[in-house]
């Protein structure tokens, strides 16, 4: 099988390699200089150019190279009746658990306040050192799941919720119609829900709303899910206590934007995880060899509800 890369500003010869590696029988190759367009069956896509499936005649199957699909399932070309996968990465969720920890920790430890006793030169003794929190996790997918069950080792009061009923032995879901009641309960909330229609804006001054005040955000999903006109307000009105953000609706983040010099905003480049090349390569060919032998495919997406 022929297969076509298409990944603007991504390091393309390590995957490459990787494909080489674990097997030589296909041929790969990599927009723009894929010279016989007609050939490829599978595409492998990480924000793509609008418009190209119009050029590819023949796919039968097409894959994220990361956990993402938004930019796939979002594009007005995209053929019907093609199988789309995503790729689901031990390794994605070990670091993406790790920087939600992370984010967790710098508002429940004060390193904020800290921090600035340290510029100032304060030893405070006297302040205690803890926030109470309970974590609620929007979207208990497998990141978030993850990252749920660790914190909960760690000793955390856990809380998720889900579009749908799931059980889990040791952390209370929400799910349908609870979302009320999942906001009421907490004051730190999570957001790893993938971006869809249905999750455009979410983080905005509806949902705000409904929080608790001096709820504390992190958003590890995606920028397009959130309002950050609404979130800098909502810090400034003391309905939310601070954000830590790892993505933004613009990217790279303008100069402009407020959110560079927020005190209360903490943010990284939209790098909490980022797809291993060793582990998501077999996960494609696995289903390249379960299309050709008529077997059921995985992580495929259901295109209609986006995820």
């Amino acid at each position: 099988m022929n297969i076509g890369i298409i990944a603007p500003k991504t390091n393309i010869d390590t995957w490459i390699d990787v494909f080489k590696k674990h097997s030589n029988k296909l041929k790969v190759h990599v927009w723009p200089e894929i010279k016989d367009l007609d050939k490829i069956e599978c595409l492998c896509l990480w924000k793509h150019p609008d418009g190209v499936f119009k050029k590819f005649n023949n796919l039968k199957l097409i894959h994220s190279m990361g956990a993402g699909v938004d930019h796939i399932i979002n594009d007005k070309f995209l053929p019907k009746n093609i199988p789309v996968c995503r790729i689901s990465d031990d390794k994605l969720s070990f670091s993406m658990s790790n920087y939600i920890i992370m984010a967790v920790m710098y508002y429940h430890r004060k390193l904020k306040k800290f921090q600035e006793d340290k510029f100032n030169k304060v030893w405070d003794q006297i302040t205690h050192p803890e926030i109470p929190v309970k974590i609620g996790i929007l979207g208990f997918g497998a990141l978030g799941s993850d990252a749920g069950k660790k914190l909960k080792y760690l000793g955390f009061d856990v809380v998720g919720y889900s579009l749908n009923k799931k059980y889990n032995k040791e952390i209370k879901i929400y799910f349908g119609d609870e979302l009320e009641k999942f906001f009421s309960s907490i004051n730190v909330l999570v957001c790893t829900v993938p971006y869809t229609s249905k999750t455009h804006n979410l983080l905005s001054s509806e949902l705000f709303d409904k929080l608790n005040d001096n709820t504390y955000l992190i958003n590890v999903s995606r920028g397009k899910v959130q309002n950050e006109k609404d979130i800098i307000d909502y810090i400034d009105n003391g309905r939310l206590s601070g954000a830590y953000l790892d993505v933004f609706e613009k990217e790279p983040l303008p100069q402009k934007s407020k959110i560079w010099t927020h005190d209360k905003i903490q943010i990284t480049p939209h790098n909490a995880s980022v797809t291993n090349e060793e582990a998501a390569v077999p996960q494609i060919l696995d289903n390249i060899k379960r299309l050709i032998n008529g077997e059921k495919l995985i992580n495929e997406i259901d295109v209609e509800n986006e995820y």
